[in-house]
């Protein structure tokens, strides 16, 4: 489907972005754009990878009129440019908002209004179930991009579903360099809650997700990729064994806005779940707003029906988390494995 087509990654100088590269760079993609308000981060990128199928374009999601500039010639979008952090976007709610919702949307009315063919956007279990600003912001970016691929139906030019995944190992506010990065300096372990859990995926995982989206999905779907999960604790030793050290453990306590557990998958979309194997897709409610077409009658068997959870999971021992820890680069680096 990418041969000679050109794909823009919106917010492609994060980890998300770095990770497509790699994958798509030995396809006979024709062309990838790169659009992110980061002029640092494109340089670095720039210098590192030179190559001519990379095209850079300095803008912002929020600002319209730069979207607009990037678009023309656009055959697919991946959407994930963000605010992420849990803690800031706590004390400036109205920038995430800005970012995560008002930016998305002019992402997709743009795509759209150029003939893009496919857009996938990403979004994070944070949007589940939400109890903090960047997760709200989140889960309102999901609801605009599938009212809009609702809007769109089936028969459209244009395909917009989403996709939601869990904490990926490694990437811009992941726990994990921080923690290498205080085993490596001699200090102690900072840890939240030990019994604190969390879905457990690679960048590659979060990578294969969206080309599933991409591939199988139709407006207005979410698809959800099933996932390991790990406590805190757990990450902790495997990663203390792993570097082999007896780093002392500091607690202390959870951050603004943070959960114990985290849902990948709310009891209500459950529900009407589709599960692919690795993957659940939701699709979108079909139904009008003219609520007195429809005799609505509930679902006897919802209380029956659990939500998806990192506490419900597989959970990994630590055997299992090192091997899953093996998979990244920052520490195959670290370890001196090839």
């Amino acid at each position: 489907m990418f041969t000679n087509k050109t794909l823009l990654i919106t917010g492609g100088t994060g980890s998300f972005g770095n990770a497509v590269l790699k994958r798509f760079l030995a396809s006979d993609i024709k062309e990838i754009r790169i659009f992110s308000r980061d002029e640092k981060k494109q340089d670095d990128m720039r210098h590192e990878l030179q190559n001519d199928k990379i095209k850079f374009y300095i803008g912002d999601v929020r600002d319209r009129h730069s979207v607009d500039g990037v678009m023309p010639g656009v055959d697919y979008i991946f959407s994930a440019a963000a605010l992420k952090q849990v803690p800031s976007c706590e004390f400036f709610p109205m920038q995430a908002v800005k970012t995560n919702v008002i930016g998305t949307e002019n992402v997709l009315d743009s795509a759209v209004e150029h003939g893009v063919k496919r857009i996938v956007v990403l979004s994070t279990d944070k949007a589940c179930y939400p109890i903090n600003a960047m997760g709200i912001s989140k889960a309102m970016m999901e609801k605009v991009a599938i009212a809009k691929g609702r809007a769109l139906g089936g028969d459209a030019k244009t395909t917009i579903c989403a996709t939601r995944y869990g904490n990926v190992m490694a990437s811009r506010g992941s726990v994990i360099p921080l923690w290498i990065d205080q085993i490596k300096a001699g200090n102690e372990i900072t840890i939240t809650d030990p019994g604190m859990t969390r879905f457990m995926m690679t960048l590659d995982d979060a990578v294969d997700l969206v080309l599933y989206a991409f591939t199988n999905g139709y407006n207005g779907d979410l698809f959800i990729q099933k996932a390991p999960a790990a406590t805190l604790e757990t990450l902790a030793k495997a990663l203390m064994e792993l570097y082999k050290t007896d780093t002392p453990v500091r607690i202390i306590g959870t951050r603004h806005g943070e959960k114990l557990y985290e849902s990948l998958v709310t009891r209500e979309e459950m529900a009407k779940a589709i599960d692919m194997g690795s993957y659940f897709r939701i699709p979108c409610d079909s139904r009008d707003l003219n609520y007195d077409k429809y005799f609505v009658e509930g679902k006897t068997n919802i209380n029956e029906i659990v939500d998806y959870h990192s506490h419900n999971t597989h959970r990994l021992d630590i055997a299992e988390m090192k091997e899953l820890l093996l998979r990244l680069d920052i520490i195959r680096t670290d370890l001196g494995i090839k």
